[in-house]
């Protein structure tokens, strides 16, 4: 049965700005593929649930819950969502890793008329994203390096699936100045890059971005998400080392100038960073 899927889930965070339009429910899974230098949440990384026999969902390193529970959990805040443009989105880990259960509570959803998003690396096999396609109303995918020896050392992955998945996703999205098209996807692509000062803010590297999303057709928008150290505690609980202990958050001043490289090189895209 359908309402059996489980999935093993990190947190879920309400009332939520930060992750798409309007109040949304954020669901935080376990698993991710990538070990990126500068992961805030590294106890989504590991794709066990620590903490299954969990009956609430309560802050934790992860626990196990139907496809059905979390869906009952979402709906709780439907009135939210309507009123502020709102839905739910799901996060990481990385939502490709548990593609069933990404599928089933987004499909759950999008029969009950909520918004739906899903934040990913991109990094998976193209099949799981276009079965996601039809549940899905916004899609943030995440382009954080584009030299793949570089993306290689920083996050443990190649980029090229991430980079084909992302012109793939590009050429399936609705031209809503077409009214004759038949798109497989009408929903939204926005791209997010992280900033991070000497791993990938350096001139070179914010207009190659620039020029990747400027040959996207149909992309929304771009988001700059200035790099932050909230998780460095969270290394220190899990007795790991945190790789970028020396590095500080760009300063605002660093960040325009990033804007006006990435404005100056794709003038027809949109951007804004989150300052």
């Amino acid at each position: 049965m359908t309402n059996e899927i489980t999935g093993r889930i990190l947190r879920l965070t309400k009332n939520s700005i930060h992750d798409g339009d309007g109040l949304r429910t954020v669901v935080f899974l376990k698993g991710c593929p990538l070990r990126c230098a500068w992961c805030a949440s590294p106890e989504s990384q590991d794709p066990a649930a620590s903490a299954s026999s969990v009956t609430d969902f309560s802050h934790g390193y992860g626990y196990t819950k139907t496809a059905e529970e979390v869906f009952q959990e979402i709906t709780k805040d439907e009135i939210f969502y309507f009123h502020s443009g709102g839905g739910v989105t799901i996060s990481g880990g990385e939502p490709l890793a548990q593609p069933e259960f990404t599928f089933e509570v987004l499909n759950k959803c999008k029969k009950m008329g909520i918004n739906t998003a899903i934040e990913t690396s991109a990094w998976g096999d193209y099949s799981v994203i276009e079965k996601l396609l039809p549940c899905l109303d916004v899609i943030y995918a995440d382009l954080k390096i584009i030299n793949e020896k570089h993306h290689i050392k920083q996050t443990g992955v190649s980029n090229k699936t991430i980079l084909e998945n992302i012109r793939r996703l590009a050429g399936q999205i609705a031209d809503q100045t077409d009214q004759q098209s038949d798109p497989e996807f009408s929903g939204k692509l926005r791209i997010r890059i992280p900033l991070i000062p000497s791993i990938n803010m350096e001139d070179h590297q914010i207009k190659a971005a620039a020029e990747f999303c400027n040959r996207l057709k149909n992309l929304d928008f771009v988001e700059f998400l200035p790099y932050h150290r909230l998780g460095i505690d969270t290394y220190r609980k899990l007795g790991r080392e945190y790789l970028l202990s020396d590095i500080m958050p760009p300063s605002r001043e660093y960040i325009e100038k990033a804007m006006d490289i990435f404005k100056e090189t794709a003038p027809g895209v949109r951007i804004f960073a989150n300052i």
